[in-house]
């Protein structure tokens, strides 16, 4: 329903307000003091710390200089508009809460392809960072959830979550426009008559009129007063300066004056400032005492296993065991990771608890980690085993008595003492008793170990939702059978259970599951391809035969093809084309844009190898192609907009005269810059020419691409995809007419 009937950007407002009010926040203003983004604002950044629940939303117009474009660009502004929530702490349904918050805006969440894409957010300035995701819809974030885990240098307790709304990338796809100032803000009044000129001007401030040395003065200036409002007690003030200061440097950066050694001291000096106004910020708010209360943790206590449960007495039988960790959605490489670990974990304690089994399965989807175990046994296998006791010189006294040490290991170990008896171990003689270890239900003994399997886990980076329980994400139910009868357990305060979770598109939010033998079936019913190959095999299949359709092939390196297969749980490829006139763009751009940028396989021609104006997307579930595919195509257009901006200001200059901006790019802290390194580059090479007796015709041409090595770092394509350095050094060296032998040639393997 894009055009007719969508909602104004007035209205977007006016509904997310109403939206989050109607679950509990309070609707609150904007920072008066500009800010990069709605984090920095005090209601965020010094709410967040501390102990008091704090729940709030606002709308934050987020000021970016570096992102000046003025007003060319149909996604980039200078100032764009951000919709920030902070949910403290996590509600536990947070990620509901947002998509129905969605809905509000009156967007179809089973039509588009909604999907969390891994995002570790960091804020260096701040001291901040946290994990969470890039929300997607149709390939375009709209949206960044994340759960913080620190700010202000400080361990946050409880975490928050915050969701930030792109508003201005939202309304765009709401209202079916391919430019923001095409954006109606109210009736009547578009986006552009109201703020095109705001973009143009201040554009033209950021990038060509700012004066540096007031700028810079303005940086120290306000530097010096948050020193003086914190050894006054005042931290609101203070942080206020600290945020003037951050647009100071924000302005310095857009302009170019500031190189990654200077980089790093600003951010130094900021990171010290916000670190102190937090901590006085939490100080003050203790003195008061807490004036919002305080967050009472959640009792994650793992419950005692009944002794009373209700099973099948058929001894002897063995059935099948599945556990599913129900999670929000992890990384790929996580998925894949964790997996390996369960069943590592679990067949060395079935092992070692005395369990029987047959073969055992993993599988691993964004949302799920499960293993399925073969006829695992009713019961443990009874054993005997022979317990050491104490030093028989500790055990007995003169007398030949038992002491208080003999009698307490046979007390411990309920034990006859005339049953013990004496072994040499080494040099020392033990007493020793045989025990016979009781047969224990499989499901009290699982009872006791799956949380421990589950919590050993490790990944890259974890997480904190509740308490200090720590995943790669939150993880949200937990199923566990052995054959019809649940095995029962508590993990981060989960209880398990018999019941799963469906796609998120899906009308099935839920689905139970009979017995552990039907979980493979019950789950392929709710739609759900667990099984990575299966994924995998789906998608390859189904990308040829769209590539097919317009005689090509598509392009899937197996890094990428194994983070699609694990960003989905219900695949379905589908075939998007971009404008002809986007191939003049050097290949290499193209294909970066689409692989690292949006997960897309590149589509080329069967004949010749050349591109072809086509892509495939993988999305998840049951959806809409036709929303899918035109919201992707929107969202490829617009970066390959993006590509062309920074092509055309890169091709307006010779590669040569890119080197002197290297300057600006530290190489390492005590060897210089790269400008530096390129220098002692040149002289190496002219020595060398010399020592090696280099032919004379050969040299002009060594010497060209010594000068010209790594000028491309400081291009602005290059800036933007860091992963084409060398190679648009190439492009850029070719165009510039200088021989093919001058080009660097990168070492790293690159995947085609």
């Amino acid at each position: 329903n894009k055009g007719a009937g969508a909602l104004t950007f007035q209205q977007a407002i006016q509904r997310l307000q109403e939206y989050w009010a109607s679950v509990g926040c309070a609707v609150m203003q904007c920072s008066n003091t500009e800010v990069g983004a709605g984090t920095m604002n005090p209601l965020t950044f010094l709410r967040v710390l501390g102990p008091e629940p704090w729940n709030v939303a606002y709308v934050e117009p987020s000021v970016r200089p570096d992102d000046s474009r003025y007003g060319d660009n149909p996604n980039r502004l200078q100032r764009h508009t951000q919709f920030q929530v902070i949910l403290k702490p996590d509600p536990g349904n947070s990620q509901d809460l947002f998509l129905h918050s969605l809905s509000a805006l009156g967007i179809n969440v089973r039509e588009h392809d909604i999907r969390f894409v891994e995002d570790n957010w960091e804020s260096p300035v701040l001291g901040a960072w946290g994990l969470g995701w890039e929300v997607w819809m149709d390939g375009m974030e709209i949206t960044q959830f994340t759960y913080f885990q620190q700010s202000g240098s400080l361990p946050l307790l409880p975490v928050s979550v915050e969701i930030t709304y792109g508003l201005e990338r939202i309304l765009m796809s709401l209202q079916g426009v391919d430019h923001f100032k095409k954006i109606q803000y109210t009736e009547g009044i578009t986006y552009g008559e109201l703020f095109l000129e705001n973009e143009k001007e201040m554009s033209a401030y950021y990038l060509e009129h700012a004066n540096v040395d007031h700028i810079q003065k303005h940086f120290d200036d306000f530097e010096e007063e948050a020193r003086s409002l914190l050894s006054l007690g005042l931290p609101i003030p203070a942080y206020d300066q600290v945020l003037k200061a951050s647009h100071a440097f924000n302005i310095l950066d857009s302009r170019g004056f500031v190189g990654v050694t200077e980089r790093a001291r600003y951010f130094g000096r900021m990171r010290s400032l916000a670190r102190q106004c937090s901590q006085l910020w939490l100080k003050t708010r203790e003195e008061i005492g807490y004036p919002l209360g305080t967050y009472q943790e959640a009792n994650l206590v793992y419950p005692h296993v009944s002794e009373k449960l209700s099973r099948k007495e058929v001894l002897g039988q063995a059935q099948t065991f599945v556990l599913e960790i129900g999670t929000e959605e992890l990384p790929p490489h996580d998925v894949v990771e964790a997996t390996e670990q369960l069943e590592k974990s679990l067949v060395q304690i079935l092992g070692k608890r005395r369990l029987s089994h047959g073969k055992v399965h993993t599988y691993g989807t964004p949302r799920r980690l499960a293993v399925v175990v073969e006829n695992l046994c009713l019961k443990q296998m009874e054993e005997e085993v022979e317990l050491r006791g104490p030093p028989v010189a500790k055990a007995f006294d003169q007398e030949g008595k038992p002491t208080k040490a003999a009698e307490g290991f046979c007390r411990k170990n309920n034990v006859p003492v005339d049953s013990l008896y004496k072994k040499i171990d080494g040099k020392t003689e033990y007493i020793y008793a045989r025990v016979k270890e009781s047969a224990r239900y499989a499901d009290e003994v699982l009872s006791e170990d799956l949380p421990t399997i589950i919590s050993g886990i490790s990944f890259p980076k974890s997480m904190r939702w509740n308490s200090n329980i720590v995943f790669s994400r939150p993880v949200r139910w937990i199923m566990a059978l052995h054959g019809d009868l649940v095995v029962p357990f508590s993990f981060a305060g989960i209880s398990s259970g018999s019941q799963s979770c469906g796609l998120r598109n899906s009308s099935l939010a839920n689905f139970k599951v009979e017995t552990a033998e039907s979980y493979l079936h019950t789950v392929e019913k709710a739609g759900i391809v667990i099984d990575v190959q299966e994924r995998r095999a789906k998608i390859l299949d189904d990308s040829s035969t769209l590539a097919r359709g317009v005689d090509g092939d598509f392009i899937a390196p197996d890094s990428l093809l194994q983070e699609v297969v694990n960003l989905v749980e219900a695949p379905v490829p589908i075939l998007g084309r971009y404008d002809d006139s986007f191939l003049e763009l050097p290949k290499d751009v193209l294909t970066t844009v689409m692989q690292k940028h949006q997960r897309y396989f590149p589509v080329t021609s069967k004949s010749t190898g050349d591109l072809l104006p086509y892509f495939i997307t993988v999305a998840n579930g049951s959806i809409s192609e036709e929303v899918v595919r035109k919201g992707n195509e929107a969202v490829l257009r617009a970066r390959y907009e993006d590509a062309k901006f920074f092509y055309k200001m890169d091709t307006q200059k010779n590669l040569s005269e890119f080197r002197g901006q290297l300057k600006s790019i530290l190489f390492h802290e005590k060897l210089g810059t790269m400008l530096d390194k390129m220098a002692r580059v040149e002289n190496v090479v002219a020595e060398l020419t010399l020592v090696l007796g280099i032919n004379e015709g050969v040299i002009p041409v060594i010497k060209d691409a010594a000068a010209l090595a790594m000028s491309d770092l400081s291009t602005s394509i290059v800036t933007e995809f860091t992963s084409l350095a060398g190679i648009m050094a190439r492009h850029y060296a070719l165009r510039d007419g200088l021989p093919e032998e001058v080009h660097l040639l990168p070492t790293l393997n690159r995947e085609s």
